[in-house]
């Protein structure tokens, strides 16, 4: 379990950093002006980041010899078209929120999953899960809300919260993808098809509007490939390691990580309403998931 909690921890560390180097090249903040970094669209950085993804998922299928394309071609197709919509969205949020607010819509992709495999997979919801469902989305209400009453700098539009909500929900049309093919195609064939769909979009977007990187740019499209990479397979092996139930909380630790950072690093001072609205939708998410795995465990 110590393992387990080890291996989620640095994937949620992974996982911030890659947000980090997104809002650092994505703009509208002081230290990408201070370094004089040009500001990247989040299509470019998903290109860049799904080609490095590509190249690595390349090797290791050919080092296999597993099966270029697959086998359950149908979600394969689903799980990679739904990734690109919901990282190409979350990049644009995390480019227009704060950080810990873009991080935290984010989250709410597992509360959409439950909703989903209702209705896809045939699982029920129970009544606890629903009440921890609209308690979530009282979070959503509260951050809102936040922009009514708070005389904050920081202003969050609301476009860009909802964008990052349709985000959370592609997302959670990934993972129910990800469950319908666990016993026809292996892991490594599933994070391929994402690259394989978000190259030719991004790569014809990128050709009406494309920023050259200089520099230390070239680096940090790179790194931001590389680390998502390593997130995954550290995540994959927490999963594989402890039981979810008990080490799923310690994944969410990164909402800490993106507040901390979002207050330190980009000076996003926010307040005690939008703090709460994300800590509600936090504890309904964790208190879901583990009540979740239990009732799986169970039968």
């Amino acid at each position: 379990m110590l393992l387990g909690i080890r291996y989620i921890l640095l994937s949620g560390l992974s996982f911030i950093l890659v947000n980090f180097l997104v809002k650092l090249l994505g703009g509208n903040n002081a230290i990408s002006s201070y370094f004089e970094f040009q500001t990247f669209g989040a299509h470019e950085l998903v290109f860049f980041r799904s080609l490095v993804s590509f190249i690595i998922s390349a090797i290791v299928i050919k080092r296999k010899a597993i099966p270029f394309f697959g086998n359950n071609k149908k979600w394969l197709f689903v799980r990679g078209i739904s990734g690109v919509v919901a990282l190409t969205i979350f990049f644009f949020s995390l480019q227009n929120l704060p950080l810990a607010v873009a991080s935290i819509l984010q989250y709410l992709s597992p509360i959409f999953t439950v909703i989903l495999a209702a209705i896809i997979l045939k699982d029920k919801i129970l009544k606890l899960q629903w009440i921890l469902i609209i308690l979530a989305f009282c979070g959503v209400l509260l951050i809102g809300y936040d922009n009514l009453v708070s005389d904050s700098e920081i202003v969050i539009d609301p476009t860009w919260m909802i964008l990052g909500i349709v985000s959370a929900f592609f997302s959670a049309i990934a993972y129910i993808a990800i469950v319908k093919l666990k016993n026809t195609d292996k892991p490594i064939t599933i994070v391929l098809y994402f690259p394989m769909m978000a190259l030719p979009f991004t790569g014809i977007w990128c050709l009406f509007d494309f920023v050259l990187p200089i520099g230390w740019e070239w680096i940090i499209l790179i790194l931001i490939g590389v680390f998502t990479q390593i997130a995954q397979i550290l995540m994959t092996k927490a999963l594989h390691t402890a039981d979810t139930a008990k080490i799923v909380p310690f994944q969410y630790l990164g909402a800490i990580y993106a507040i901390i950072i979002g207050w330190f690093v980009f000076d996003e001072r926010l307040s005690w309403i939008l703090i709460a609205g994300m800590f509600i939708i936090i504890i309904c998410v964790i208190l879901n998931t583990i009540y979740q795995h239990r009732l799986k465990s169970n039968t």
